[in-house]
């Protein structure tokens, strides 16, 4: 993955211009700039995980069989006009768009329009361990797998050009609703074959091709990518012409750019600015709560977080509800459950782990470590939905947890580098969070905490429980949600009695940007889409 993204990062950004210049060049023609706040780590969003990487390939330049409605997570055609559901809930058949055009690009000239054909090279990839593209840039499909898909889909069947029947192993209530989340974006077998007979298959998830409403047009790493509005986006051409993700790390920078209109749209400002920003006539801030959560994972396999003792040790010398205070800054809530207050099946009866020092000594003691041990804790090197500020709060965990004699040397690497490092397991104490997908309890309890999970990474714990497992099993087969309900309210108790997270806290979420800004809806998912954005 690093290798092809080295490539990538080589490949020449065409009519680069100064950040200074975006506002002027907005005026000429409707060019929106987004100043984002990392690089993805792909432009195909079946190898990625991050926020970043979804807003720069699924949102912009891809389409899925089904969609969200925008502002929602209610299920809508996209590709797929329709589908059918069996009643044994074991086969789908998806009824596919006609005449819809893939991108023509300086590296891509299409022959044909979408068909079923581009549905099956897309999931094979992911399916078949001998599809020419599986191995492709590393060949981990978390998503996929994490939910269990390479086991849940039999086959797929192409019966025309315009039909694809999906067979199942098993019915399982949330299907649906992953067609429509980012891994499942559909991919050009046309686009594909070329660059296999060329043998640059790796080219793929560098330099897209896609449906969706924006043209990739070129990208530099840490800097810059741009797209063109794609003229021929069956759903309409967008009211903007270009669109840039200008790559700021820095979340003061960012708002500065902001306000010198060196942008128009800043994800997740700040708390400390927000009072600043809502008295500024110029720009507009966006609230709402967020489908999400952060935690500290706890790899159980490293000692001696084997040991529960140890685990729940952690979970009491933390002090969550300063964190929440003073980075925060009361925008957020201490977290007890795995997943977010605003979902259904949330329990409120779990009770959580109480902030005591002198319990969290007592458990140590138990636990054979009177005096503590050292330890390394990583922090997120990035400002996400969930965390507005990582070095901060690593600060002050690790100054409470210096309180029951824990030692915790501070550690973070460049996002990507941190994704791939904490996939491979070699983390004791990381810290993480997520965004929902689908509105389904499933993308929270199965993709980040289920045995299948552990085993590609995206359980950064390596926690594999089986009275958990079993819960959430029984749970995504059923279609009562009254039913699905109690299982999961039972899983989130299960959780809690073994902590393999210390969960800290639910954020609301926060957007800014420009008044001239028109048409921009939030999504509860936590990523961010132009489409439909307009320029007053």
């Amino acid at each position: 993955m690093r290798q092809n993204f080295m490539k990538l990062a080589l490949i020449p950004a065409l009519g680069l211009l100064a950040t200074a210049a975006f506002s002027q060049q907005a005026q000429a023609a409707k060019t929106f700039v987004y100043c984002s706040e990392a690089s993805p780590k792909t432009f195909n969003p079946q190898l990625g995980t991050d926020g970043a990487t979804f807003n720069a390939s699924s949102r912009p330049v891809y389409n899925r069989l089904v969609d969200f409605e925008r502002g929602t997570t209610k299920v809508i055609p996209s590709l797929a006009e329709k589908w059918d559901v069996s009643k044994d809930g074991k086969t789908i058949t998806f009824h596919l768009r006609k005449n819809v055009q893939f991108h023509t690009t300086p590296y891509f000239t299409p022959t044909r329009p979408f068909n079923a054909d581009d549905v099956l090279f897309t999931f094979n990839r992911m399916l078949k361990a001998d599809h020419p593209y599986n191995k492709v840039s590393g060949g981990v499909y978390e998503y996929f797998t994490s939910m269990d898909m390479n086991k849940l889909i039999k086959s797929i069947d192409k019966v025309d050009d315009h039909t694809v029947k999906f067979v199942l192993t098993r019915a399982e209530a949330p299907i649906i609703a992953n067609m429509a989340m980012d891994f499942a974006s559909i991919l050009s077998a046309e686009y594909g074959d070329q660059l296999l007979k060329a043998k640059k298959q790796e080219m793929m998830d560098i330099q897209p091709v896609g449906t969706g409403p924006f043209v990739w047009k070129s990208y530099r790493k840490d800097s810059e990518i741009r797209y063109e509005a794609n003229p021929t986006y069956f759903e309409g051409k967008s009211p903007l012409d270009r669109l840039v993700f200008a790559i700021t790390k820095d979340p003061n920078v960012r708002i500065q750019k902001l306000k010198r209109g060196e942008c128009h749209f800043v994800a997740e400002p700040p708390p400390t600015d927000l009072k600043a920003l809502r008295a500024d006539s110029k720009i507009t801030v966006m609230e709402q709560e967020g489908l999400n959560v952060a935690y500290l994972g706890i790899n159980v396999t490293k000692p001696p977080f084997d040991k529960l003792e140890v685990r729940k040790a952690l979970a009491h010398a933390l002090n969550r509800q300063s964190y929440i205070d003073a980075i925060y800054l009361g925008n957020a809530v201490v977290a007890k459950n795995p997943i977010p207050p605003t979902m259904w099946s949330y329990n409120e009866k779990t009770v959580d782990d109480d902030f005591d020092i002198a319990k969290s000594k007592q458990l140590l003691t138990k636990a054979g470590f009177p005096n503590g041990f050292q330890t390394t804790l990583w922090y997120m090197p990035v400002s996400r939905p969930y965390n507005p500020n990582g070095k901060k709060m690593g600060e002050m965990m690790q100054a409470d947890l210096a309180k029951v004699g824990i030692k915790a040397d501070l550690q973070t690497f460049d996002w990507g580098a941190y994704l791939d490092k904490a996939r491979a397991g070699q983390h004791q104490l990381i810290m993480m969070g997520w965004t929902g997908d689908n509105g389904d309890p499933d993308n929270f309890l199965s993709v980040l905490l289920s045995c299948e999970a552990a085993k590609n990474g995206s359980n950064y714990s390596r926690w594999c429980y089986q009275p958990f497992e079993k819960l959430i099993d029984q749970a995504k087969v059923g279609s009562d949600q009254k039913a699905r309900t109690k299982l999961y309210q039972e899983a989130q108790i299960v959780f809690k009695s073994q902590a393999p997270w210390v969960t800290l806290a639910h954020s609301k979420a926060f957007r800014a940007m420009t008044k001239n800004v028109q048409g921009y809806k939030m999504s509860p998912l936590g990523t961010d889409a132009f489409y439909g954005v307009d320029l007053k």
